[in-house]
């Protein structure tokens, strides 16, 4: 039985268009220039690239060549078609993420590269926990307001489920400041960050909860200059499409050298107790 799923993607395809007006897409910025940091630390070039991302503008900007892929359930990538597929800040909305990173799997040519940059578990921990202390406080209930991110632990099995070698998952936690728990959430409408959930409230919210949620924000979160801070936990997902020419593990007992050699100590044998009947 599928599960119920947890973004309402009209929203969210709603969300992205209306924050086109006025976008403030610094996050992306951010990701786009440690991509291709990393992508100049790999000793490989990569010819055909592709790129899944729900602000496609912006990345054709910053990926000429690239094809740009919209982030839908299904994904438009041929198999084996690229050498080079980057999920860019799409991940973490995504209903099914194991199977968006099968389908970029299956899209990689041998030893092609999958990049994923996305939302992790730690993004907006204070809003969050502002928002349901006012909701409680004020109303008696909570509603889902923020989308549920994965931590990184988990994120890092993902790409092993989706059959990527060599996985690699690590993060950074970017902290912002805002005048206030309102410019914040005016931020994440201009990111199209916006709550998209699927059982989101339907109706308006209360003034007085937004007006709690503020309140304890300054209070728990307030930095210098009368400021709030606001973090951003940026994820990094790393996998390559198996090939005969990357590095595997040794079996277990192939080794050739003795550790006590390598550590210039004196082994020490310690015999097998014999088990009682």
């Amino acid at each position: 039985m599928k599960m119920p799923d947890l973004t309402d993607t009209q929203a969210l395809t709603r969300n992205r268009a209306r924050a086109m007006r006025a976008p403030a897409l610094f996050l992306h910025e951010d990701l786009r220039d440690e991509i291709k940091e990393r992508l100049a630390e790999v000793n490989k070039s990569f010819t055909s690239i592709a790129i899944v991302t729900g602000f496609p503008d912006f990345w054709r900007e910053a990926f000429p060549t690239a094809r740009i892929i919209p982030d839908d359930e299904v994904l438009a990538l041929e198999p084996g078609a690229f050498d080079l597929v980057i999920h860019a800040m799409a991940l973490h909305w995504a209903n099914d993420p194991v199977g968006q990173l099968i389908q970029c799997r299956r899209a990689l040519q041998p030893d092609g590269l999958l990049l994923a940059a996305l939302l992790g578990g730690q993004t907006l921990y204070e809003l969050r926990a502002c928002l349901a202390e006012a909701e409680s406080a004020v109303t008696g209930g909570i509603s889902p307001r923020v989308l549920p991110m994965a931590e990184i632990r988990d994120l890092g099995g993902l790409l092993q489920r989706a059959g990527l070698a060599l996985p690699v998952a690590d993060s950074f936690a970017r902290k912002v400041h805002y005048r206030d728990a309102f410019h914040l959430m005016q931020d994440l409408r201009a990111m199209g960050e916006g709550n998209a959930l699927n059982d989101r409230l339907r109706r308006p919210t209360r003034r007085a909860v937004f007006a709690k949620m503020a309140e304890l924000y300054a209070q728990a979160y307030a930095v210098d200059g009368g400021r709030v801070a606001a973090t951003f936990d940026m994820v990094f997902l790393t996998g390559w499409a198996p090939h005969e020419s990357q590095q595997k593990p040794l079996r277990p007992g192939s080794a050739v050298n003795r550790l006590a050699d390598a550590l210039n100590a004196a082994e020490i044998i310690v015999p097998a107790t014999k088990g009682e009947g």
